[in-house]
């Protein structure tokens, strides 16, 4: 072997295992995000004592009933707790959390590979949240190299550099036992003064009211290992318990309807022969926490959500894999803000999750799956090209650094004659990003992005604009808007004139 052939291998080992320093990293920082929960959440509810505290005597005998507040808060922070560390138990990483993660320290900033991460939520629509981390669930590539690796056993996955056939990966019906808290034990209907679940003193989890013990038994999760995040990074863990919402519980179903309700209507009637033998296969980038994707399959489609966030990913496999009946999990998603409250119970209300078992029959399917990573590295590569009859993006393709590349992946993954659907706003997620000079955004105008979707060989079939909110607490006095385009494009035969 020559010298020049040596360097190369011994830069290309370098370079991975700086690329697994920098995933171990990212998701060590992602986990902690989730960890440092409730101590953060309890800071929040001690500010909030501290300015009730400064009110002279007869302000506060006016609002007397704060103290109890403050106390049921805390009580809603514990059931929140609860539920995520159940959900990091069932986590599998992907690689060995335990290895050392010195040699990225000088070699890349911290935020280097970390992924972009927005809440729309009901924040101003200019007030994102950022940060960037890789991606797991039935099949998933690290976040820096495209590579898959596969989180569950009984999971059927992707080999490294490639996605499989879409009819090939599927994620397994069976529901994994592991550590699962059992739901004959918990009453969903008792008051939230009635639990407590957190060890305040090291922020993990110990048990409920019942004496249930969730306290982790998995290496990464030791307290060594754990790392200080900024506050920020919690805030998307409170994002996330919102998303919970739109996704999988009752109260969701307003915006599922307004959002998944039109983009699955148009599928059922562009494609009204699905059948069993060899049915339509439609990619879902953006998935998020899987419920899309999910409808999609039980219409009878091979669906494959792509997700790239590891706060969604995590979430996501918890739901689809762990979940053992309806409405087994008690989340209190509203409780982080005190503005725009109409009343206290209505901040402090319960939401109940799954509002249908996945692993039921009326979810997962055998041509249902989950994969991994960015999608421009993963859908780029030439086993993709051509294989999918339909692309659905919704509140996605502003999440692109550069839309465009979007767009050409999305044609090229395309069948001739295969279909786009598309609903969302241009809240271009990496716009006004000040101080990150080598931040790269391309912000088109919706007038751009359909010029440029033409000159990829596409035709505009419909067309129309769709009102939704976003992750929005529909009992809220503030209620942000969007007016999201909708439309179904179709990819013209190599055989049409591309001028026509």
């Amino acid at each position: 072997m020559s010298g020049g052939r040596v360097e190369e291998d011994e830069e290309r080992t370098r370079q991975r295992k700086l690329e697994e320093a920098l995933e171990i990293k990212s998701l060590r920082r992602i986990v902690s995000a989730y960890l440092n929960y409730p101590e953060a959440s309890e800071e929040d509810v001690k500010r909030y004592e501290r300015s009730f505290n400064r009110l002279p005597p007869a302000h506060k005998a006016l609002l007397s009933h704060f103290p109890l507040k403050f106390e049921r808060l805390r009580r809603c922070i514990s059931t929140n707790s609860y539920f995520i560390f159940n959900m990091l138990q069932a986590f599998e990483p992907p690689i060995d959390m335990s290895q050392d993660t010195d040699c990225c320290d000088d070699s890349c900033p911290d935020h280097a590979h970390d992924d972009q991460f927005c809440c729309r939520g009901e924040k101003n629509a200019n007030d994102h949240l950022f940060s960037r981390e890789s991606n797991v669930c039935a099949c998933e590539p690290t976040s820096t190299s495209g590579r898959m690796c596969c989180l569950e056993s009984k999971q059927t996955c992707c080999p490294e550099g490639a996605v499989d056939s879409p009819k090939a990966s599927t994620i397994n019906k069976e529901v994994e036992n592991g550590v699962h808290h059992d739901p004959a034990h918990r009453n969903h209907d008792q008051h939230p003064e009635e639990k407590e679940v957190t060890d305040k003193h090291s922020g993990h989890c110990v048990s409920d009211c019942n004496g249930n013990d969730c306290s982790s038994s998995h290496e990464w999760l030791e307290p060594s290992l754990q790392m200080n995040v900024p506050l920020v990074d919690v805030d998307k863990v409170r994002c996330i318990i919102r998303n919970i919402v739109r996704d999988w519980a009752t109260e969701g179903q307003k915006e599922r309807d307004q959002c998944y309700k039109p983009i699955l209507e148009e599928l059922h009637s562009l494609f009204p022969d699905r059948k069993n033998e060899s049915p339509p296969a439609c990619l879902v980038p953006g998935a998020g926490l899987g419920r899309l994707a999910l409808e999609i399959s039980c219409l009878g489609f091979i669906s494959q959500g792509n997700e790239f966030s590891y706060y969604m990913m995590i979430c996501s496999s918890f739901i689809l894999n762990h979940t053992q009946k309806v409405g087994e999990w008690t989340i209190y998603p509203w409780i982080h803000s005190n503005s725009n409250s109409l009343s206290d119970s209505d901040q402090l209300r319960p939401v109940s999750i799954p509002d249908i078992h996945p692993a039921s029959s009326a979810g997962i399917t055998e041509g249902f799956s989950m994969c991994g990573g960015d999608f421009v590295e993963v859908y780029s590569d030439p086993s993709q090209v051509g294989l999918w009859d339909a692309v659905v993006t919704c509140f996605f393709i502003d999440t692109a650094h550069n839309i465009i590349e979007y767009i050409e992946v999305i044609s090229r993954i395309l069948k001739d004659g295969g279909v786009w659907i598309n609903l969302g706003p241009l809240l271009y997620h990496f716009a006004d990003m000040y101080g990150q000079e080598d931040e790269m955004s391309i912000e088109p105008s919706l007038e751009d992005v359909k010029r440029i979707i033409l000159h990829y060989g596409f035709v505009f079939e419909k067309e129309r604009t769709v009102e939704t909110t976003y992750t929005t607490n529909p009992k809220s006095m503030m209620q942000n808007r969007y007016y999201a385009a909708f439309w179904t494009m179709r990819k013209k035969s190599t055989t049409e004139d591309p001028t026509s």
